[in-house]
């Protein structure tokens, strides 16, 4: 086509000297079609994706820096948010009376630190093996391998937000004399066990409701043809597909959160330890009933919401 008039002219001149012809009220349909192709593939084709000119770019060193940066501001902004969560699910039921309203943001700097690994991790695996393997299975691979560092992170958070160690030095010199470097790793099966189906189950969900809105914008008659960015989503949006993708991964995945708080932080407790991953869940089921394994929920959904909302843009970049 010579011009613009070829799509979006009532008019169009053909090259090579060819008829011209007015469009009638038989090319409604075709021109529409025409100009909403135009629009979006030839016209929007350098700028109705800039995520993606921007991603082009990107080294693997640059992709793993913003992966952990992002994770780790995300991290500390909503730490005492986490702080609360864990708190709920102690199984003495621990308050801000029993350990000091400083517990909210005890740690934050040095174990939202780890985050920066964790993210660059995740992100790393995510990007490397997103195109042989898909996203989803790519997410899975990226949570399993983030555990290496994040596992650690949470078992030191944990017990400084429940008040067992006064500092991050402390809770590692302890650690380590005590219980070894498999220490850091206590709880580890139920926190895979939370982390991949979750992230499996989020990046899913945030996925198909993204694909849903974009489809409805698209079909819907009132849609603006000649908006160069109609595969972006509002701000609205993107809080509404985070909350909800976030609340359907924390549904299935709470009570292995709940178990891995409670084995991870039993020295808070007086009560009779736990020996094994199966003991937890059987004494809670026993002792304190189903609804014990959804403590911490809406702390948890509240965070997780925020952390996606905030990982969406990232996400999709890959």
């Amino acid at each position: 086509l010579k011009s613009k008039g070829a799509i979006c002219g009532c008019s169009p001149t053909f090259p090579h000297g060819q008829l011209r012809y007015p469009l009638t009220t038989s090319h409604t349909s075709t021109h529409r079609s025409s100009h909403s192709y135009y629009h979006r593939h030839i016209r929007g084709g350098a700028s109705a994706s800039p995520s993606t000119t921007a991603t082009a770019s990107l080294s693997v060193t640059e992709r793993l820096a913003f992966g952990g940066v992002s994770r780790a501001t995300a991290q500390i902004l909503l730490y005492p948010i986490d702080a609360l969560r864990t708190l709920a699910q102690t199984r003495d039921h621990r308050t801000l009376a029993d350990v000091g309203a400083k517990a909210l943001i005890r740690g934050c700097t040095t174990t939202s630190s780890f985050a920066l690994f964790i993210g660059a991790i995740q992100f790393g695996i995510f990007g490397a093996t997103k195109q042989y393997c898909g996203p989803v299975v790519a997410s899975a691979l990226g949570a399993a391998g983030s555990c290496i560092v994040s596992v650690p992170q949470e078992v030191i958070k944990q017990r400084l937000v429940t008040g067992v160690y006064a500092s991050f030095r402390q809770a590692v010199k302890t650690i380590y004399a005590q219980e070894g470097l498999l220490g850091f790793y206590s709880a580890w099966r139920p926190t895979m066990a939370r982390n991949i189906p979750f992230v499996i189950a989020t990046f899913t969900a945030n996925d198909v409701l993204k694909q849903k809105i974009l489809k409805a914008r698209d079909s819907s008659d009132d849609a603006d043809a000649s908006d160069s960015s109609s595969n972006e989503l509002s701000v609205k949006q993107n809080l509404l597909i985070g909350v909800s993708s976030a609340l359907i991964g924390a549904i299935i995945t709470h009570p292995a959160d709940v178990v891995k708080t409670r084995l991870m932080t039993q020295a808070a407790s007086k009560a009779l330890p736990y020996t094994s991953t199966m003991d937890c869940i059987q004494t809670i089921w026993k002792t304190e009933g189903v609804a014990a394994f959804y403590s911490g929920f809406v702390q948890r959904s509240a965070y997780m919401g925020k952390i996606f909302i905030l990982f969406g843009e990232g996400k999709s970049a890959w």
